[in-house]
């Protein structure tokens, strides 16, 4: 993503703000504003060109062995653009390696394989470990400033029900073992006691 001079010198403003605070010009909260919705544009087209790179290179991947030099191309730009590789792709980089591209390509994505299976362990260590704490996001002073939400108390638990006694005349709950008996073995039949 690169940022134009007009929106570099939007972002240095921001970032000063952000900085120390003043309130700002209603024409620098709206510069900000633009440039947010911008960067949020230029997100949202790049998880398209993501998506239909990825489905471009599956469409390849099913169409190997003929779609090979399309295939190690596309997938090459998807290795560059931060794609993960599957085990499809593990599995069709096996099948082709004896070409010499197709061998250095399974080298680099087995080496990407495994470490994105580490950082995902790691990650689901932290996660057990201690929960990630959630960041608010407050508006810059002099914008649109949304009073800040109080903080909530916890829910209080309830107790469980307490268990009364059955009434005089009623009848109390029956338990499992009492609904549902234990299966009995049936007995063999008498032929086979008489042989035995």
């Amino acid at each position: 993503m690169a940022f134009g001079a007009d929106e570099l010198r939007v972002l240095r403003r921001a970032l000063a703000n952000a900085l120390h605070p003043t309130p700002l010009p209603e024409d620098d909260v709206q510069d900000c504003l633009r440039l947010a919705g911008a960067v949020d544009e230029a997100v949202s087209e790049a998880g398209r060109l993501r998506a239909f790179l990825l489905a471009d290179l599956a469409r390849y991947r099913e169409a190997l062995p003929g779609s090979l030099t399309g295939y190690l191309e596309l997938l090459q730009d998807a290795l560059a653009a931060g794609y993960d590789p599957r085990p499809d792709d593990l599995a069709a980089l096996r099948a082709l390696r004896a070409g010499p591209v197709a061998a250095a390509l399974l080298e680099r994505c087995q080496v990407l394989a495994e470490r994105s299976v580490r950082a995902r362990l790691a990650g689901r260590a932290v996660s057990v470990t201690a929960p990630a704490q959630r960041t608010r996001l407050l508006a810059l002073p002099g914008g649109l400033v949304a009073a800040e939400e109080p903080e909530r108390p916890a829910a209080p638990s309830r107790p469980a029900p307490p268990s009364r006694p059955a009434a005089p005349g009623e009848r109390p709950m029956p338990k499992p073992s009492e609904v549902f008996p234990p299966r009995r073995r049936p007995a063999p039949p008498p032929e086979e006691r008489a042989a035995s």
